[in-house]
């Protein structure tokens, strides 16, 4: 089995990590005293490994520091966990809650699928 690959992100790297990816990416916007987002966490490691390559799967601690939260607040995350499907630079999907790995698979799946005409229709922001 591969090793989870689920990146975490902050403000200073949330640019290059996730703006600026080639591929989609998947963040998690999470926090450590969300008892959902603790049993979402081996889930979405476990699902981040049959995406390697096809998606980018971060975490982004939204109370970790005040920049961190902004960019929650930015992209309208209410709740935690959310997840926000990002290509280019753009939001084109989001999971609020948790989901277990079947269905957070299905999501997943569904969302990336869209992906492709996020990537042809996508114009430089």
């Amino acid at each position: 089995m591969t090793s989870p690959i689920v990146i975490n992100v902050t403000a200073e790297t949330w640019e290059k990590e996730v703006l600026e990816s080639a591929i989609p990416v998947i963040v998690d916007f999470w926090h450590e005293r969300c008892s959902w987002c603790l049993e979402l966490n081996p889930v979405l490691e476990e699902v981040s490994t049959e995406y390697t390559g096809r998606a980018k799967f971060v975490k982004l601690n939204v109370l970790e520091n005040r920049e961190n939260q902004q960019i929650a607040i930015q992209y309208g995350v209410m709740g935690t966990p959310t997840m926000k499907f990002f290509c280019k630079g753009r939001t084109v999907g989001e999971i609020v809650g948790y989901r277990p790995k079947k269905q957070l698979r299905e999501e997943v799946e569904k969302i990336l699928h869209q992906h492709k005409k996020c990537l042809e229709k996508s114009t430089a922001l």
